[in-house]
């Protein structure tokens, strides 16, 4: 009996031995395989900011959860470690996460030319709204008359000379020009026509030429010019223009600036209407030096004499026309005019021409005698006979000028740009 239970405490003792070897192995496969698992996830996991030994790392939240918990939330007998902060001068900026754009970057500063406008200009109305709707319907420049007789001379008598001299001086104005050509009108006074005859030779220009013509007022006081050419509204001026004008603009960007003729052509007005506008010497050469590369001719209506912008545009300019009424003292004042621009540089009498206006039908003075004392000066002299429509103000239109002052604007315009062509 006692070597029985001996043998049966033996084989109990092997069997409680077999059994804890085999918990003991199942219990190290089960710890390698939690190991490969933990390295496999850390394979595929972006790399993470470095922490401190023996710390554990929570795994990424997912996309839309709720932020992690802070550290007086972690679970007790964890310490995480304290985020450190890079010194200020070695910050650099955080990369976006995975499918979130970029974070827009604030737009680089850059100085502001101070040349520049501050403000953008409105645009205003050359004539009050209320004047506007009140003006008529224009005047044709030839009577009803005139008209029915110059139709009975062209059935009875050969108009092979008119239609010659017509060819002849359109020629003469569609000449090319290498580089443009300026050419200055101005008087002794106002109300004698200097812009009704400014207004009559860039439409002349603008009919007969190919090339862009600028119609360029430097007379602040209240000029017509935009009035008479048409337009509407006016709101960048010279004094604008002379701020922002660059070598490197286009024909397109300048353009943008000007106002556009109905009949063909740009305009630059010399103020918004307004009293106390100013154009001075210097606006006027920065602004006739930059613009006159892109025009072939520029016809610019200047102040009346003796002003200082007229007498640089006098002595500047490749030709000029002095505008002179039929009358005794109009005469006698634009010939002691005349005298003076003998003793300018660069041959300034011999590109000139006198433009004889008539604001009336019926004249006093001699039209022949005024004619040849102002020739006497070495000048040429282009007579312009009173035209209805020119006498009713408003908006200048071709088709509505007399025949007589068509060929009179077109015998003008060639004979300026004659002289124009010349200068260097």
């Amino acid at each position: 009996m006692a070597g029985g239970d001996w043998q049966r405490d033996v084989l109990r003792e092997l069997k409680q031995a077999e059994g804890e070897e085999r918990e003991h192995t199942v219990s190290l496969q089960l710890s390698r395989a939690e190991a490969e698992k933990a390295w496999r996830g850390d394979e595929h996991q972006a790399p993470q900011t470095q922490q401190a030994p023996h710390a554990p790392q929570a795994p990424p939240a997912p996309q839309g959860a709720a932020p992690a918990a802070s550290s007086s939330q972690q679970r007790p007998g964890t310490q995480m470690p304290a985020p450190q902060q890079p010194p200020a001068q070695a910050r650099v900026p955080t990369p976006p996460a995975a499918g979130q754009p970029p974070a827009q970057q604030p737009p680089a500063h850059h100085p502001r030319d101070p040349r520049l406008p501050t403000v953008s200009p409105e645009s205003e109305p050359t004539l009050d709204p209320r004047l506007s709707a009140a003006v008529g319907r224009p005047v044709r420049g030839d009577s009803v008359v005139e008209r029915a007789g110059r139709s009975l001379r062209k059935l009875t008598a050969s108009t092979a000379r008119e239609v010659e001299e017509v060819t002849r001086l359109g020629r003469e104005v569609q000449q090319p020009v290498t580089t443009g050509r300026v050419i200055a009108v101005t008087s002794i006074r106002g109300g004698v026509g200097k812009t009704t005859v400014s207004s009559l030779m860039a439409r002349t220009f603008n009919h007969y030429r190919q090339d862009p013509v600028l119609a360029l007022e430097m007379d602040a006081a209240l000029g017509t010019l935009p009035v008479r050419l048409g337009a509407d509204t006016v709101r960048w001026t010279v004094s604008d223009l002379a701020q922002i004008l660059k070598p490197s603009m286009l024909l397109t960007d300048v353009t943008g600036y000007l106002v556009p003729v109905a009949e063909g052509g740009w305009l630059l007005p010399a103020s918004q209407g307004r009293i106390g506008a100013q154009v001075d010497v210097e606006m006027y050469r920065t602004v006739t030096l930059a613009l006159r590369r892109y025009f072939g001719v520029t016809v610019v209506d200047c102040e009346c004499l003796p002003g200082e912008v007229a007498r640089t545009a006098m002595a500047t300019a490749h030709a000029r026309v002095i505008v002179a009424p039929v009358t005794a003292e109009g005469v006698n004042g634009t010939r002691k005019v005349l005298d003076w621009l003998a003793g300018l540089p660069r041959g300034a009498l011999a590109t000139t021409v006198v433009a004889l206006t008539a604001s009336s039908p019926d004249t006093k003075l001699d039209l022949k005698t005024a004619t040849t004392h102002l020739r006497e000066a070495g000048v040429a002299v282009v007579p312009i006979a009173y035209d209805r429509h020119l006498g009713a103000g408003g908006v200048i239109e071709n088709a509505l000028l007399g025949e007589a002052t068509r060929r009179s604007a077109a015998r003008l315009a060639a004979e300026a740009l004659q002289f124009a062509v010349r200068m260097p």
